[in-house]
């Protein structure tokens, strides 16, 4: 064989040699991953069950400076609590030091301050379980059992961006009014045999009072984030305008993430795939609501959507608003962790998981069995929405490898 063709040949066999390392590094990696995935969704699977006991593994720390310890600027919780019990089991059973009315907002609420000096959002009950909420996906009162089922949502996709939250029952009269501010007293009453308040919020009427069965209320209470993570509020890209006859550009404009990508924070880092994350989050809870989001403040887009005030969700099990995916099947990515845990909650898993996740609450059951199917068939719909798009673009587009790391110190 000549010089020449020999020069040839050994530089086609580099070339091979180089591809097919390449190749097994980027797949060997990808397999990595896809494993590591997998072994955080056993793991979750395996800590579904949250049983509210008060033992503490760190007896020196009261469960309000544990949580404080859990945020960090990826997630608000970290994957591995055995704490979780017990710090949720403190929200629910604490004392009531101070009540008020709750921060601004279109919804009622109330603020109070536990025993240990931790705040809580207080959400009373309004419906049923069985209660469905007819007209816009937005409509109707805030849920608190929403609020509820959404953390444990959270949980189970892996995300650990919603604040912790448990159903609690507060006795109006003896737990809540002694202890009340004379702006929040100013605004109980009695209906019938029942106590009754209506708060400060812009939808607040006393016309329209939320009321205990008695003196006892049934709620959710929602775990404030630590004074040392303030919160910085965005308009979402994709939130509605809310006037009728009026669209917002996302709603008529298919080429409308383009738009989007060109524009800080979503041009770079994690935001625009945490967008997506979050509506896909909102797809499977019914949530046509989250017209803002927050993040903590001077992230520079680096820092999580947090995904607070999820109650105005599982309103209408047989309604399935996919206006709420518009992130989705107009940007066409997605994580490919979301998209593995995706997978591995289909065929029933979601509905069993929350389920299970939810049945030591104190209010449970937390929802009634239509959401909890109406779940499964909205996750089959994200599924087919993503594959609409792989086959568009192909997967080496529309699946993003992109793992934050999550640092603890």
């Amino acid at each position: 064989m000549k010089l020449k063709q020999r020069v040839v040949l050994l530089a086609i066999l580099l070339v091979i040699f180089i591809f097919t390392k390449v190749f097994l590094i980027d797949n060997l990696d990808t397999s990595a991953a896809n494993r590591e995935d997998q072994r955080a969704f056993q793991r979750m699977m395996a800590s579904l069950q949250v049983e509210l006991e008060p033992r503490l593994e760190h007896t020196l720390q009261s469960p309000w400076e544990i949580a404080a310890q859990w945020v960090v600027p990826r997630e608000v919780y970290p994957e591995e609590t055995p704490e979780l019990g017990a710090v949720m089991h403190a929200m629910t059973t604490k004392k009531i030091i101070k009540a008020d009315v709750g921060y601004k907002g279109t919804q009622l609420k109330a603020l109070l301050i536990l025993e240990g000096g931790q705040k809580v959002v207080f959400k009373p009950k309004r419906y049923a379980r069985d209660y469905v909420v007819e007209g816009e996906p937005y409509a109707g009162y805030d849920r608190h059992n929403a609020e509820v089922a959404a953390f444990h949502l959270d949980r189970i996709l892996g995300f650990r961006r919603a604040p912790l939250v448990v159903g609690r029952f507060v006795n109006l009269r003896t737990e809540i009014k002694p202890v009340a501010t004379e702006q929040l007293l100013g605004t109980f009453m009695t209906v019938g045999n029942n106590t009754c308040f209506y708060g400060k919020c812009y939808y607040c009427r006393e016309t329209e009072p939320a009321c205990a069965d008695g003196d006892v209320m049934e709620g959710s209470v929602t775990l404030w984030l630590p004074d040392v993570w303030p919160l910085q509020k965005h308009r979402h890209p994709w939130g509605r305008t809310y006037r009728e006859g009026k669209l917002a550009r996302w709603e008529y404009d298919e080429s409308y993430c383009d738009a989007v990508k060109k524009t800080s924070p979503y041009d770079s880092g994690p935001r625009l795939l945490d967008i997506i994350d979050t509506a896909i989050f909102d797809y499977l809870i019914g949530n046509a609501d989250r017209h803002h989001y927050e993040s903590f403040q001077d992230d520079e887009g680096a820092s999580m959507l947090i995904l607070l005030d999820n109650a105005k969700s599982f309103g209408n099990p047989a309604l399935d608003e996919r206006s709420i995916l518009a992130p989705l099947y107009q940007c066409c990515i997605i994580r490919v962790s979301t998209w593995n845990r995706l997978n591995y909650l289909k065929n029933g898993v979601l509905k069993s998981a929350l389920k299970t996740a939810m049945l030591h609450d104190p209010i449970s059951p937390v929802l009634s069995d239509p959401h909890l199917d109406a779940l499964d068939q909205r996750l089959l719909s994200i599924l087919a929405t993503v594959k609409q798009c792989t086959d568009q673009f192909g997967p080496d587009v529309v699946l993003v490898e992109d793992r934050m790391t999550l640092s603890h110190l």
